[in-house]
Order: C-alpha cells, then structure tokens, then sequence
C-alpha cells in the first residue's frame, strides 16, 4: 500500500497521536477542554472563543479568507481547519508551533485574535496555563475526520467510488502530481512549499532561510472541499478555482517548488479531479463521547 492510498487513522481515542506521551488524555480532560474551546473569556472582551473561528458547522474552520478577531481585527492568514490535527507534525501554516500544546495558546495572546494574556484567560477560566494547554491541546485530538468514501474504497469496496472519481483518484496520483505533497493517511505530508501564492514570507518568518520564503504547510484535504475558501490567504473561492491554479503551474515565483508544472488537463480530468477531492470528506467526530471504530 502507498502512502498516498493509506486510510484514515482510526478514529479511536486509543488511536496514536504526537504528544499523548506527555499527557494521556482523559474523560475528563477532554470535557474541559471541549468547555474552554467555546468559552469566550479566552478573548479579552469576552466577545469570542475558539469556536468562533474553528466553527463546527464549517468543519472547525471559518467562511472569512483570513481569520477575523475581536473587534472585527482582521489576521493575516486563513483559519485552518482542526479536522485530523491530533496527528499533526507541525502546526499553523509558517509551522510555528511543533506541538498542539503551544499552539492552542498561541491565538489566546494574539492581538489579531484573542488578545487576551494567557495567564490571565487561566485565572479567568479557574485553571493554570498548563492546564489550560493539556485540556484544549486533548480536545483538539479528539476532533476527527473519516469514514469517506475515498476510505471505503481504500479498504476494499469497490463501489464507494464511482468511475469518474476513480479517474480522478488515478490524476491525483498520477499525472496531476498532488500526492507528491497531499500524500499519507490525513493527505498531507506536513511541510512547506512555495507555490506562489499570497505573502511573500511564510516559512521565512520562523526559520530565517530564504529557501523558506514564500513557503506554506500542505493543508489536509480531508473535508476541505466543504470549506471554501482555499489557500492559506483564502484567495481561491471553489475547488475548480484550486484546479485551475495548479493546472497552470502556479504563480511565478523565484522559490517555487519544482513540482510546480503546468498539467493541461482537459475539461473532462478537471471534472474527474475535482468530484475525487470531493470524494474526501468524511464523517467529523468530536469529545470523549464519541464511539471508537
């Protein structure tokens, strides 16, 4: 089996995820942490949580292109998804968090977002800040995708995917080149590359390298057809547009991956390729409640 042919992780709580060594999670620490995920005092007037941005009727993320904060304050960046991050290797789109520990935090203190002390949202909140991290960060993993039709093919059903999805399965594999990034169980190979759209900076802002300019973290593609817009600037409005953008090569850009070629597919295969990527998404799952597989 490839990688780019793996299921989705079982979704199990017993399922392994980066970071359990440090704290197993537990009924009770989910429940709190699913309770601070909606409570607004995280934000300093009290006006959002973290919910109000990774809403779960648009698959733990929001409409807005860029993410939108107190006060109407506007980010830099789209909000991205939640789904499946409990198996993460980095996190936000520049990679600056390497666990789901700092980043929950991260939004808290960011006057864009939150802005709200995190020592303080711990007071308010009757907890300490690492406290405040364990409960939100095991939350967080409980917050899964899985059981699409792309899976149910993948584990022997021959009718879950019907032949225009297949082809399009056989494009994204082959000649349209998106498993050499959206590859692995969760569709994404955690780095960070260049395609030339948006800010010129990304990865450069943590590392410093100019090989790093211009790069952002592969998205998962698990339920991202149902929460448009895409890229991390949120500048491409429908899976089509996405299609598009790739089939022409990208942007030009001095640091552009390699990978980065124009496919001229035809009509027909953008059609194929997009009904596969909407072939993706899945059933959510969230909290402690929810029934292993």
């Amino acid at each position: 089996m490839t990688l780019a042919a793996q299921p989705a992780p079982p979704l199990g709580l017993d399922a392994f995820m980066p970071g359990l060594h440090l704290h197993p999670l537990t009924r009770e620490k989910v429940t709190l942490g699913r309770k601070l995920f909606f409570d607004q005092r995280l934000s300093r007037d009290n006006s959002i949580a973290c919910s109000t941005c990774h809403d779960p009727a648009f698959q733990f993320t929001d409409r807005h292109p860029t993410a939108r904060g107190i006060e109407g304050r506007t980010g830099d960046r789209r909000t991205p998804s939640l789904l499946n991050r409990g198996y993460g290797l980095s996190f936000f789109w520049d990679g600056r968090a390497a666990t789901l520990e700092q980043q929950v935090l991260m939004p808290i203190d960011n006057p864009k977002e939150m802005d709200l002390d995190v020592n303080e949202a711990a007071r308010r909140t009757g907890v300490s800040r690492e406290q405040l991290a364990e409960a939100l960060a095991a939350y967080v993993r409980t917050i899964r995708s899985g059981g699409s039709p792309y899976d149910k093919y993948i584990a022997g059903d021959a009718n879950a995917l019907n032949p225009a999805e297949r082809r399009g399965l056989a494009l994204f594999r082959g000649r349209a080149g998106c498993s050499a990034c959206h590859i692995g169980p969760n569709l994404t190979d955690e780095r960070f590359h260049n395609t030339g759209i948006g800010s010129a900076e990304g990865r450069f802002a943590v590392t410093g390298r100019e090989s790093d300019r211009g790069a952002f973290k592969t998205p998962t593609l698990r339920n991202a057809a149902l929460h448009p817009p895409f890229m991390h600037d949120g500048s491409l409005a429908t899976v089509e547009a996405v299609i598009d953008f790739y089939d022409k090569g990208g942007n030009s850009n001095p640091r552009l991956d390699p990978e980065m070629l124009p496919l001229r597919l035809t009509a027909t295969e953008k059609t194929d390729l997009a009904l596969f990527l909407r072939s993706l998404s899945g059933t959510v799952e969230e909290g402690w409640e929810t029934p292993p597989r």
